[in-house]
């Protein structure tokens, strides 16, 4: 198991009692693992320290204010390029099929592409797919954590520590783009519903650059559910 993945998945789930009162055996993984970095390290401490002064429910509220309000924060990674697409449920198709070829089983209330649970399978991974894999989400993170950086939010600890472990560095020309993006309000609701309700859909390939290293990634999903026999998809549809 590649520690520093499976506890990044922990600490960017919703926090419940456990979470805040497993805080010291967090640390205690970290410290007795030596192939966490220094710097991952102290990243994700300053996280789970925070956490574990944080009053339950106000972690809680802090989490879903952040999370759960916010589109351009949301934790589901092919929110941020294909939207409300039907590119999106084909996605997900591919991506669960590439978790169950690999006997990896997810609660079925859970999106399999919410990070917290990309970032558990992925612990459970060799280094190669996992340098892979995150080299293919490297821009959405890397967007997601210099939106947080700018917030001054502590969960900005947790994305600098994942662009630590990701030996790619992230498409600077992808993450502008997303970035570029409109960044909703959580406070706003009004602005939300009309976001929610309002977003063009659109179908095909949902062509763009933004859309290349998720699609690559559900690219290789359905080769990883393929047979043997099938022939190869370099298209991604």
């Amino acid at each position: 198991m590649h520690t520093a993945l499976k506890i990044l998945s922990l600490l960017l789930s919703y926090p419940g009692e456990e979470l805040i009162n497993g805080a010291g055996e967090l640390k205690a993984a970290l410290q007795a693992d030596d192939t966490v970095g220094a710097d991952v390290g102290r990243h994700l401490v300053r996280l789970i320290d925070d956490l574990a002064g944080q009053d339950l429910y106000e972690a809680q509220e802090r989490y879903v204010h952040l999370f759960d309000r916010s589109r351009s924060l949301s934790l589901h990674l092919f929110e941020h390029v294909h939207g409300e697409s039907r590119d999106r449920g084909q996605a997900m198709v591919d991506l669960m099929a590439m978790y169950e070829e690999n006997g990896f089983v997810i609660d079925s209330k859970e999106l399999p592409d919410y990070l917290p649970l990309f970032l558990e399978f992925l612990s459970t991974r060799s280094a190669e797919e996992i340098d892979d894999l995150l080299s293919q989400t490297g821009h959405i993170t890397a967007a997601i954590g210099e939106r947080l950086r700018k917030r001054e939010s502590v969960y900005a600890f947790a994305f600098a520590a994942l662009r630590l472990l990701s030996k790619a560095k992230p498409d600077e020309k992808r993450v502008n783009a997303l970035l570029e993006g409109a960044e909703d309000n959580p406070d706003d609701l009004a602005a939300l519903d009309r976001i929610w309700w309002d977003e063009a859909v659109t179908f095909g390939g949902n062509a763009g650059e933004n859309a290349c290293g998720p699609d690559r990634l559900r690219t290789q999903m359905r080769a990883a559910a393929r047979k043997p026999s099938e022939p190869a998809n370099t298209i991604p549809v």
